[in-house]
């Protein structure tokens, strides 16, 4: 009896034993399951990721399309603008860069010419009121050399007048400062090399023939005249003085404090007589009078209106 009591007893243990593990091997399974779907999911977030990860935002699949077609002209114009490239409306840029160099190498051409000029020239001071601008370069004409130019400057009273000459080469200029000390009129000359260049004379205005030739020889150049004296004023000055004046041009702009004037008289020996004029005042300022290397033409006719 005990041992059929017995084997009840074990088969209740048995049985209870096979209703409970069904369960708990189903959520064993769960958890199992669970877990390699969380582990799945997070490998696919990964990888999509790195996917990601690799894609350029800016690229054109990601742009709308209307959005492109809207703003495919300012992308052109901003890459104009970084390019310079001629097939593109604006390439101001680019103009600008050329027009900079080209200033850069005009300026430094200008300079080497000017350097070059300035070696080519002679200082020359202490020059009699009597000697004129063509006695001077005679006088460094006779040694050989060739006069390029030769300018008179300062108060024609007053040995404190000084030049600068220039040759046609350096040769000429290094030859010159040899005749410093060289009597001409009452004073002998010093002689020096130059710091700066003679300012040239705008070929277009020098007298093109005979007749304007001598009407250099009855014209005088006036400078430093007050701004508050007129035409009228200038040529009254000068008539009551050297002589009747035919033609008078008076210059002046709003940069400079002063203005300066062409004055062609009748006949030469007035223009010699104004020379004495400089240093005398007329309005408030001193003027320098000095011979004209240019005539002073009649002013063109302007063509009507049609």
């Amino acid at each position: 009896m005990a041992a059929v009591a017995q084997n009840v007893v074990n088969s209740d243990d048995q049985f209870t034993k096979n209703c409970n593990s069904p369960t708990q091997n189903s959520e064993t399974d769960t958890n199992k399951s669970s877990s390699d779907s969380k582990s799945e999911f997070q490998k696919n977030i990964n990888e999509l990721a790195d996917i990601l990860s690799k894609l350029n935002p800016l690229a054109e699949e990601f742009i709308p399309s209307s959005f492109r077609l809207k703003n495919d002209q300012s992308v052109q114009n901003n890459f104009s603008k970084i390019s310079g490239n001629d097939n593109f409306p604006n390439n101001r840029r680019r103009r600008n860069n050329f027009n900079q160099g080209r200033r850069r190498m005009n300026g430094r051409s200008f300079r080497a010419q000017r350097e070059e000029s300035i070696r080519r020239t002679v200082y020359v001071s202490d020059i009699d009121q009597h000697v004129t601008e063509e006695r001077l370069a005679a006088l460094f004409s006779s040694c050989g050399q060739q006069v390029v130019d030769c300018r008179i400057c300062g108060d024609p009273h007053s040995v404190l007048r000084f030049a600068f000459v220039e040759f046609a080469d350096e040769h000429g200029a290094r030859a010159a400062l040899s005749l410093g000390g060289t009597m001409l009129g009452f004073y002998p000359v010093r002689v020096l090399p130059s710091k700066t260049a003679i300012l040239p004379v705008n070929p277009t205005f020098l007298p093109r023939s005979e007749d304007e030739r001598e009407m250099c020889a009855r014209t005088v150049y006036c400078t430093n005249i007050d701004k508050k004296v007129s035409q009228l004023d200038v040529k009254n000055y000068f008539e009551s003085a050297c002589g009747e004046v035919s033609r008078l041009r008076l210059l002046g702009d709003n940069v400079h404090s002063t203005r300066i004037a062409f004055v062609e008289f009748t006949i030469a020996e007035s223009a010699i007589m104004a020379l004495n004029c400089s240093g005398m005042v007329l309005g408030t300022q001193p003027i320098r009078v000095s011979p004209s290397k240019t005539p002073v033409r009649p002013r063109l006719a302007r063509p009507g209106p049609n």
